[in-house]
């Protein structure tokens, strides 16, 4: 398995303070902003992020985020495996494919891929 990068998922309780410690404190760049998740990253190391994710009723909030390379590969070994799926395997409208999935010590883990853009298809920022 083919591991891009790991990303741990602050929960969000004061967002608008978490631009202040991260970017203004802390000097992380936003790489990515959406309503409900606020991306930072080192300037000097893409790959060192962390994201701020607002509560979202309709699923569990993943405590980190691990992108693969093959996301529908890890899904079919999780589901073999008997691991707890929290949130089924998704393509998502921002252009990842994801799924959530309970480790053994309880947290919930978003393993995710970005989708490839196609021809002509707008990319989200």
């Amino acid at each position: 398995m083919s591991i891009r990068r790991v990303v741990p998922n602050v929960k969000a309780r004061r967002g608008a303070d978490s631009r202040v410690f991260y970017a203004d404190v802390l000097g992380l760049r936003v790489v990515m902003e959406m309503d409900f998740i606020v991306t930072f990253a080192s300037p000097s190391n893409p790959m060192a992020q962390v994201s701020v994710v607002n509560a979202d009723p309709a699923r569990p909030h993943p405590d980190l985020t691990i992108e693969v390379a093959d996301v529908d590969a890890a899904y079919t070994r999780a589901r073999e495996r008997g691991i707890e799926i929290l949130y089924p395997l998704t393509d998502e409208p921002w252009g990842v494919r994801r799924f959530y999935a309970r480790e053994p010590n309880g947290a919930v883990v978003n393993v995710m891929t970005h989708r490839p853009v196609e021809i002509g298809a707008a990319r989200p920022s």
